[in-house]
């Protein structure tokens, strides 16, 4: 796999721009192996092919060019990244002399090493497409869902999304024992009675979506294999226009988180969320290392109120539409509060409480608030998005 003897080729300046800081972003900065922060370079008939991988997650994305040499090298990915961007925006010519890589725009001119071959590893192939999605659509529902999932990596079960394919819905799951977010979307599949269970890396599948075009409508096709081989390989594949990405998926089982979602409720509140989340931000001031806030919910209003060790206090009240049988004081991390709210996308926010030592649910205002049965209690609305939380022990 060495370097070939020459290539040279004339790239457009955003072209490129865009493919080599897409690559960079995933190139691992702190590697055993320091061939692994190379980006490779393919220069052929059908333009350019930029791609890099670090064992767990690989990159490729092509571009038009106008080829004069192919070939293939290697170059370190960050710094031709930083180099590209910072070039004005004409053509760049870039070409392979005496072992350097020469790139040349306007009047600039740099000279880079090249990265021998000999020890890259072989890049994995996209798994077979298993069906496609809406960008839109999927950038949405990783948003909502990949911040719940833990960073500890000693319990890896947790790091990850859990992503739950059964014909044309898909759910994707994830928690860190402190809170859970849920959202349920149809999905196109290629074969209409596929079903399938795989984990994600939450901060890889979030990385792969934002970087996503959402502008765009063409749609997002999912790479995991079908038939009996589904997920057989253990890759997670995103291909889309010019990029394709894979990630090796979790080798861990996902704790089963069915019997923690409440089916039915002794109160619930409906909050406007952007009073609420500037609320948090500034009731929270008081608090240390996001300890709690409290919320004591009443006919008509919700009091939010933390406390301070130097024996401070905030308080704030605002609007809000109660039921209940009593009155109810419920405390939480303001920190996964606001996460929680962030993600909502609906003006009002719709709570769910059983006890206030238990988990409540948040989820988007529901078009039909629940009404009490005869024993008081209150049905969970249908929603496609829920974000469970864990409370805290309220103080004092």
């Amino acid at each position: 796999m060495d370097s070939t003897e020459s290539v040279s080729f004339r790239v457009s300046k955003d072209d490129f721009s865009d493919a080599v800081s897409w690559v960079a972003r995933n190139l691992p900065t702190k590697v055993t192996q320091p061939v692994l922060r190379a980006m490779i370079i393919n220069a052929d008939d059908q333009g350019v092919e930029l791609s890099g991988f670090d064992y767990e997650v690989s990159t490729r994305v092509r571009i038009p060019a106008e080829i004069e040499t192919p070939g293939r090298i290697a170059v370190a990915g960050k710094l031709i990244s930083d180099i590209v961007s910072s070039l004005p925006n004409k053509p760049i010519d870039l070409r392979m002399e005496n072992s350097r890589l020469h790139v040349a725009c306007g009047s600039s001119k740099f000279e880079l090493p090249i990265v021998p071959l000999d020890d890259y590893p072989q890049l994995p192939h996209l798994p077979e497409v298993t069906g496609k999605i809406n960008p839109q659509l999927f950038v949405e529902a990783v948003s909502q869902v990949a911040s719940a999932a833990g960073r500890d990596d000693t319990l890896p079960m947790l790091t990850g999304v859990d992503i739950t394919i059964d014909g044309t819905q898909m759910q994707l799951t994830a928690t860190d024992r402190f809170r859970l977010a849920m959202r349920t979307l149809e999905w196109e599949p290629t074969n209409p009675d596929v079903s399938a269970k795989f984990l994600v890396p939450a901060k890889t599948l979030q990385d792969n979506a934002r970087s996503l075009d959402t502008h765009l409508n063409n749609a997002v096709e999912i790479a995991v294999g079908s038939g009996d081989s589904i997920a057989a390989e253990g890759l997670f594949g995103l291909h889309t226009d010019s990029r394709e990405t894979t990630t090796r998926l979790l080798e861990a089982d996902f704790p089963n988180v069915t019997p923690l979602l409440p089916k039915s409720h002794t109160a619930i509140a409906s909050v406007e969320v952007g009073p609420l989340q500037e609320a948090i931000r500034r009731v929270a001031l008081m608090t240390e290392r996001n300890a709690q806030v409290q919320l004591h919910f009443s006919e008509g209003e919700v009091v939010l109120q933390a406390s301070g060790s130097d024996g401070g206090n905030a308080q704030e009240s605002l609007p809000c539409a109660f039921a209940g049988r009593d009155e109810l004081v419920i405390a939480f991390n303001p920190g996964y509060l606001k996460e929680g709210l962030a993600v909502m996308h609906t003006d009002r926010v719709f709570f769910g409480f059983t006890e206030a030592s238990r988990p409540a649910i948040m989820v988007p205002e529901p078009e039909e608030v629940p009404e009490a049965d005869e024993e008081g209690t209150f049905p969970t609305p249908e929603t496609h998005f829920t974000y469970l939380l864990m409370p805290v022990r309220v103080a004092g």
